[in-house]
C-alpha cells in the first residue's frame, strides 16, 4: 500500500498525478480488502473530489458525473458521496458543506482539515496524536467517540503570499 502523503502537498505547487494515483492506488486496496465492489460512478465520483484539493458540494459532482453521462438527478451523486464517507474513502467538511477525498484511506484516524478561508483548499492532516487526544477527553466523562474530524480554518501559504504583495 502506498504511503500516507504530506498534507501540506495541497498548499504546494506538485505532481497532482501521482498524488491522486497513490490515493487512489489506496482506495482501490482498500475497497478489495473490506469486499466492496467501486462501482464506476462510485469511481468516477472519487476521481472527481481526487482531481483538486478542495472540498467539492454535492451538485458539483453531480455536474461533472453527469458530463460522464452518470445522470442527473441528485441520488446519483449522493449515494455515491456517502458510500465514499461510509467506507473511508472521502470526507464529508461540514463547514462548507461540501466533500473532500481522504488522503488516508483504509487508516483508521481521525481527520484535521486545513481549509483556507480564502481559496477554500483542503488539506487533510495525517493524525497526529488528535484522536488520541480525543480519546483521553471523551473517556475522562464516559463518552465513547464513533467518529471524529477536526476543522481549522486560516489563509494557505499561496494566499498569504498574494496578500503580502
Amino acid at each position: 500500500m502506498a504511503a500516507p502523503l504530506n498534507p501540506a502537498t495541497a498548499f504546494v505547487k506538485h505532481n497532482h498525478q501521482t498524488c491522486s494515483g497513490g490515493v487512489m492506488e489506496m482506495a482501490d486496496q482498500r475497497v478489495r480488502d473490506a469486499g466492496l465492489r467501486l462501482t464506476p460512478v462510485r469511481r468516477r465520483t472519487l476521481e472527481i473530489l481526487l482531481e483538486e484539493h478542495r472540498a467539492i458540494g454535492a451538485y458539483e459532482v453531480l455536474e461533472r458525473l453527469s458530463k460522464s453521462g452518470f445522470g442527473k438527478q441528485p441520488p446519483v451523486a449522493y449515494r455515491a458521496l456517502e458510500f465514499l464517507v461510509e467506507n473511508g474513502l472521502a470526507h464529508r467538511i461540514r463547514r462548507l458543506n461540501a466533500f473532500a477525498a481522504c488522503m488516508q484511506p483504509g487508516q483508521t484516524h481521525a481527520p484535521v482539515f486545513f481549509i483556507c478561508s480564502d481559496c477554500d483548499v483542503v488539506a487533510e492532516a495525517p493524525d497526529q496524536g488528535v484522536g488520541n487526544a480525543l480519546g483521553v477527553a471523551g473517556n475522562r466523562i464516559g463518552f465513547e467517540i464513533e467518529r471524529a474530524n477536526v476543522e481549522v480554518l486560516g489563509i494557505c501559504p499561496a494566499c498569504q503570499a498574494g496578500a503580502a504583495e
